[in-house]
């Protein structure tokens, strides 16, 4: 969903830009409060790359899928990937979705490698929804069981209702309550990247879109 849809969605001016009108809007759309609506855009727009990346790429090379994905390709889980196993990423790197079936196979509710659903269930949505199982959740939780059979809709018509979704199924609503602050920004970005990786573009984000509407 490309930041214009969202604003057609929402009743904001469809110009592109992420400013006070489509905060406003958004917030009132979407029907939080001046510190959930800071807290939540200022997250999904650092991890969607500013409202611009809602669908994973994949197209990654051999060197930066070891780095990723080394535990997927170690077979043997001793931590040393033998020559047998870094040629596999050798044959997958640049293919998307032979990659995705591969590194994501039988986890998340996914079948195997030939099941096909490292691909169809790969990440999407402004924080990236993966794996079938949770796939599945997030239908039952909109009523929408058209997503199963069509998943690119996480990435068009729900990215931002599959982030409020992962917010409610990981109980982050109850930090956004506790206020616009340095400890409330940290610990949501613990939370939803496992470290601490661009806190500072998270930070600034949130300091800013809670001016819009504070």
């Amino acid at each position: 969903m490309s930041l214009k849809n969202l604003q057609i969605k929402i009743g904001a001016i469809p110009n592109g830009n992420f400013g006070p009108n489509t905060m406003k809007k958004a917030m009132e759309y979407f029907k939080m409060t001046p510190e959930r609506a800071a807290h939540f855009f200022a997250q999904t727009s650092h991890e969607s790359g500013g409202f611009t990346i809602f669908s994973e790429n994949l197209n990654y090379s051999k060197d930066r899928l070891l780095a990723i994905f080394k535990s997927d390709f170690d077979t043997n889980k001793d931590r040393k990937l033998s020559p047998t196993e870094i040629k596999v990423a050798e044959m997958l790197a640049r293919k998307p979705e032979q990659i995705a079936n591969f590194v994501y196979a039988n986890q998340n509710g996914n079948g195997g490698v030939s099941s096909g659903d490292g691909w169809k269930f790969r990440g999407r949505g402004a924080i990236q929804l993966t794996g079938r199982s949770n796939y599945e959740a997030f239908s039952k939780h909109l009523n929408k069981p058209e997503i199963i059979t069509n998943p690119d809709l996480v990435a068009t018509e729900y990215s931002f209702e599959s982030a409020m979704f992962f917010f409610d199924k990981n109980k982050l609503w109850s930090i956004c309550d506790q206020g616009v602050n340095k400890s409330s920004i940290l610990a949501l970005t613990k939370k939803i990247n496992g470290g601490v990786n661009g806190l500072n573009d998270r930070e600034i984000k949130t300091y800013k879109y809670y001016q819009y509407v504070k």
